[in-house]
């Protein structure tokens, strides 16, 4: 496993990360991946612990806080083996937004129960925008003084695109951006947010490395979603442009070059990008665990390959985005 600087915080992750949404479970309306099994859950993450994954990416409304409870009950007695990120901001089951500091530092507190440990490691505001991290000095003051009372190492924000990113790049004490990139979304790359991040000492973590499993390689023409996945929401234009990009862009790459599948291709992309410090596929069985792993020691991806993908990525950007 490799392993990188998150940014100046003074935190080492590993390269690949474990993205613990999906093994939330259920939660009320279309907002989960699905069901899943608590016991492959525990051996999916106990799986990352033992191929050297140290960053656990989670949140408060992962399956309502199910999340944090199965990755409390794993790390159990190895807290300080592992980096522990979560999120706060979303009122439980989707029900809306509260970041007001007392619902910030009231869902900390509850994470911290269920993660059974004193501290986290990063804590983001969870779809945090311009408007709502700069309306205020509060949340700010307040995501300072958690880190000053020992019950946060780190604070960030996951925004919902790189263009917020970019509007708080410069906002006091922010030590990481988790956002959106892969093969079918160069939404960062164009807008140079990771250099920019990385020029003031910001830590990027990468989500959707495998474009919601649109790279994975399962999703077809005929795939229906379950009515309580997120994705049973997409229109079924943008769901049919999605796999015809995926298959296009994999298609202009000799994969006899590059050892491994699509999914592989997918993590090597995103782990080619400077300036990531950690890329989080979501992983629900110990099989998902060790290809993403397995993909990682593969390394970066040739320049060659790079411009391929990114030549083929433009022939759909435009549908993409639409």
């Amino acid at each position: 496993m490799q392993y990188r600087p998150l940014g100046s915080t003074g935190i080492m992750v590993s390269a690949i990360g474990f993205g613990a949404w999906g093994i939330g479970g259920c939660t009320p309306g279309a907002t989960s991946y699905g069901e899943t099994d608590d016991q492959e859950s525990l051996r999916a993450l106990s799986a990352a612990f033992d191929c050297g994954i140290t960053f656990y990416d989670t949140s408060n409304v992962y399956g309502d806080g199910h999340s944090e409870e199965l990755i409390g009950a794993c790390f159990e007695g190895r807290r300080s083996d592992v980096v522990i990120a979560t999120k706060a901001g979303i009122t439980a089951s989707y029900r809306g937004y509260d970041f007001s500091p007392a619902a910030l530092r009231a869902s900390l507190e509850g994470s911290l129960r269920r993660l059974r440990t004193d501290y986290v490691d990063v804590l983001q505001l969870h779809n945090g925008t311009p408007a709502i991290v700069t309306g205020g000095s509060e949340i700010v003051e307040l995501m300072q003084r958690l880190v000053t009372e020992g019950k946060v190492r780190c604070w960030g924000i996951s925004t919902l695109s790189p263009e917020d990113a970019l509007a708080l790049i410069d906002v006091a004490g922010v030590g990481c951006f988790q956002v959106n990139c892969n093969i079918l979304d160069w939404r960062a790359i164009d807008a140079g947010l990771p250099g920019q991040a990385a020029s003031r000492g910001i830590g990027m973590i990468v989500r959707t490395p495998l474009a919601s499993g649109f790279l994975a390689g399962g999703v077809g023409v005929d795939t229906v979603f379950p009515a309580n996945d997120h994705r049973s929401r997409w229109p079924r234009d943008r769901i049919v442009t999605w796999i015809e990009a995926a298959q296009g862009v994999v298609d202009s790459v000799d994969l006899a070059d590059t050892p491994g599948n699509r999914a592989a291709l997918a993590l090597r992309f995103c782990l080619s990008v400077d300036g990531v410090a950690t890329v989080i596929p979501g992983m629900l069985t110990r099989n998902e665990v060790l290809a993403s792993v397995a993909a990682c020691e593969q390394g970066p991806l040739g320049r060659d390959v790079m411009l391929s993908i990114e030549g083929a990525y433009r022939r759909y950007e435009a549908r993409l985005r639409a």
